[in-house]
C-alpha cells in the first residue's frame, strides 16, 4: 500500500531546515505532494516574499524528494487537498501544533520539530541587520579580513 504525505509552506529563501523537511516527509511516505503558498496567499497572511512564486515552486519542485508541487491559495483547500490526493499523512512544523488537529477525521496528523537555529525570519533579520551597516564599515570589515587571511597563508 502507498502512503502519501502531504505539507505546506511558503519556502521562501529556501534553505536547510526545508530540505531537512522535505527529507523527513520521503522517509515518512511513497509520495510527497508540497502546497507552496502562492504570493497573493502570503500577503493575505501578512507575508511578503523575497522569492515569487514561480521560483519557489520550481526549487521545490526539483528536490529529489518532492513528487508533486501545488499552489496554497487558501487555508480551507487542505480539507479538499487532502481528499484530491488521497492524503494518508498531514505533516508539518511544531510551531503550527494543534491548529490543524481538525484534519485528522480524514488523515493522520503530524506535527514534527524544526530544524534548530534556521528559519527564513531569522535569515530575513539577519539579512535586514547586514544591510544596515553602512558601506564603509563593510568595506573595512572586508580589508581587515583579506590582511589576516594573507597572513595565514
Amino acid at each position: 500500500m502507498s502512503v502519501t504525505v502531504i505539507t505546506y509552506g511558503t519556502f521562501d529563501m529556501f534553505h536547510i531546515g526545508h530540505l531537512n523537511l522535505l527529507r523527513r516527509l520521503s522517509e515518512m511516505g511513497d509520495r510527497v505532494v508540497v502546497g507552496v503558498s502562492t504570493d497573493e496567499f502570503n500577503l493575505g497572511k501578512g507575508k511578503k516574499t523575497l522569492i515569487p512564486y514561480e521560483q519557489r515552486a520550481q526549487i521545490v519542485e526539483s528536490i529529489k524528494y518532492v513528487d508533486l508541487v501545488i499552489p496554497e491559495e487558501s487555508w480551507e483547500q487542505k480539507l479538499s487537498d487532502i481528499k484530491k490526493h488521497d492524503v494518508d499523512i498531514f505533516a508539518i512544523g511544531a510551531d503550527w501544533k494543534g491548529k490543524f488537529d481538525f484534519l485528522s477525521d480524514l488523515c493522520e496528523v503530524q506535527y514534527l520539530e524544526r530544524t534548530k537555529n534556521i528559519s527564513t525570519s531569522d535569515l530575513k533579520s539577519s539579512l535586514k541587520r547586514f544591510l544596515s551597516i553602512p558601506h564603509e564599515d563593510l568595506s573595512k570589515a572586508f580589508e581587515v579580513l583579506e590582511l589576516l587571511r594573507r597572513d595565514l597563508e
